[in-house]
C-alpha cells in the first residue's frame, strides 16, 4: 500500500492510561467524598475498573487493545454479544460485560456458555433470563437501574422487586447494582450528584456490588467510585474534561503526508462549494485523507492541524479522499510533508469541537485507514 494515511494506535499510551483511570479511584480505608454511599460495604474499598472496547475499541481495534490490556485490565465491557464473541474467539478469557444485555434467549444461551456478564435493563430480558434452561449459577447480572439519565434501565421504584426477583433465578451468580451518568463530564452541574442520591436511595441495604462511573465519573465524582468502574474515552487519551490535565495521553495518531502543492491567486476559491477564497497569494498543500477516512467533513476553515510538527490550518471544504491546507506561512513544507489530523500535537477535542460533534464520533468514524499498532 503507497498511500500514506495511516492511524497509528500506541499500545503503551493505552496501557497508561488505563493505569492513570485506575490510579484516580479511592484508596482503601479513605471516605470517597463528601456524599459518602449508603451501603457501607461499597464506600471504603478500591474499586475495580473495566476496560470499554465497544466499537471496535472506538476505532482502535478491539482485539488489539484487549491482548494490550489483558495483564492489567479487570475485565472488559463491549456493547452486545457479537462483540463479545470475537473476543473470545481471539483467546481473550477475560471477564466480558454486554453493556446492552441479551436481545434474544438463543443469544443469553451463547453468553452463559462462554461465561460473558451481562446488563439487564428491562422486562423481556428479566423474563428471558428466568425462563432460558441454564446451569445453576451460571451467569453474573448487572441490574441496570435508571437514576436520572431516562434511557435503558428500570425505573427507581421497580428496582427492588426487580432485584428480589433475580435473586430467586437459580442461574443467576451474583447481581451487580449499575447505573449511567447523562453529565459526569460536567462538573459544576448537579445532575450527577442527584444521580448518586436517587440510585444510593433506590438500592440501600441491597446486596451486591455497585458500578456508576464511566470515564466522567472517574475523573470528576470520586462519590461515585463504589466496587466498579467503567473507562471508556479515558482509555483512548480523548479527555472527556479537555480544560483539565488528568494525565491521559492520546492513544490514536492520525496522519497523512502532502501530495501535491499549488498556488491559488488573491480572490480564487479552493474546493467544494467555494467556502475559502483567497485574499493574498495562498500556498495550497493536498492531504491524502478526507471523510471516508474518518476526518470530519464538516470541519470548517481555520480547523488546526500540523504539518511537520507545526500547526496550520485547513482551508476549504473536506472531500472524500483529500483536504487542503494552508502552507503559506510553512516555506520549508511541500510534496512528503507529514500531516497530523490530531494526536498529540493536535488535540482531537479541538477538532471534534470545531466540527460541531465529539470525540467519541471521530475515534469511531475511523474505518478506511490502516492501523499502525507500536507499543506492544
Amino acid at each position: 500500500m503507497t498511500r500514506p494515511s495511516q492511524a497509528l494506535i500506541d499500545l503503551e499510551a493505552l496501557r497508561h492510561n488505563y493505569l492513570t483511570v485506575r490510579a484516580h479511584l479511592a484508596p482503601a480505608g479513605r471516605i470517597v467524598a463528601d456524599h459518602a454511599p449508603t451501603d457501607s460495604t461499597s464506600a471504603y474499598q478500591r474499586g475495580q475498573a473495566l476496560a470499554v472496547i465497544k466499537a471496535n475499541a472506538y476505532g482502535h481495534g478491539a482485539v488489539r487493545c484487549a491482548q494490550a490490556l489483558r495483564d492489567i485490565a479487570d475485565g472488559f465491557a463491549v456493547a452486545f454479544a457479537a462483540e463479545a464473541f470475537e473476543l473470545r474467539a481471539a483467546g481473550i478469557d477475560q471477564s466480558i460485560l454486554l453493556l446492552e444485555g441479551c436481545f434474544d434467549r438463543d443469544e443469553l444461551i451463547e453468553a452463559a456458555r462462554l461465561g460473558l456478564w451481562i446488563v439487564v435493563h428491562q422486562e423481556s430480558q428479566l423474563r428471558d433470563l428466568d425462563q432460558a434452561l441454564l446451569p445453576n449459577r451460571s451467569i453474573h447480572v448487572w441490574l441496570k437501574i435508571d437514576s436520572g439519565m431516562h434511557r435503558a434501565g428500570f425505573d427507581l421504584d421497580q428496582v427492588k422487586a426487580v432485584h428480589a426477583r433475580l435473586s430467586e433465578i437459580p442461574s443467576v451468580a451474583s447481581i451487580t447494582l449499575m447505573t449511567h451518568f447523562a453529565r459526569s463530564d460536567e462538573p459544576s452541574e448537579q445532575a450527577t450528584r442527584q444521580q448518586i442520591e436517587a440510585f444510593d436511595q433506590a438500592t440501600a441495604g441491597m446486596a451486591g456490588a455497585r458500578s456508576l462511573s464511566n470515564s466522567g465519573g472517574i475523573l470528576a465524582w470520586p462519590a461515585a467510585h463504589r466496587d466498579w468502574v467503567r473507562a471508556g474515552i479515558a482509555l483512548y487519551g480523548a479527555d472527556p474534561m479537555p480544560k483539565h490535565d488528568h494525565g491521559l495521553i492520546p492513544v490514536m495518531t492520525l496522519s497523512s503526508q502532502i501530495f501535491a502543492v499549488k498556488i491559488v491567486a488573491p480572490g480564487e476559491s479552493v474546493g467544494y462549494g467555494a467556502t475559502f477564497t483567497a485574499q493574498t497569494p495562498t500556498r495550497v498543500g493536498l492531504v491524502a485523507i478526507g471523510y471516508a477516512d474518518g476526518y470530519p467533513r464538516n470541519a470548517p476553515n481555520g480547523t488546526p492541524i500540523a504539518v511537520d510538527g507545526q500547526r496550520t490550518r485547513i482551508i476549504g471544504r473536506v472531500s472524500m479522499d483529500m483536504l487542503t491546507v494552508d502552507l503559506t506561512e510553512l516555506p520549508q513544507a511541500g510534496m512528503g510533508s507529514r500531516v497530523e489530523c490530531w494526536g498529540r500535537q493536535i488535540d482531537i477535542n479541538v477538532v471534534a469541537q470545531a466540527a460541531g460533534t465529539i470525540s467519541y464520533e471521530l475515534l469511531c468514524n475511523v474505518k478506511r485507514v490502516p492501523r499502525v499498532y507500536i507499543g506492544d
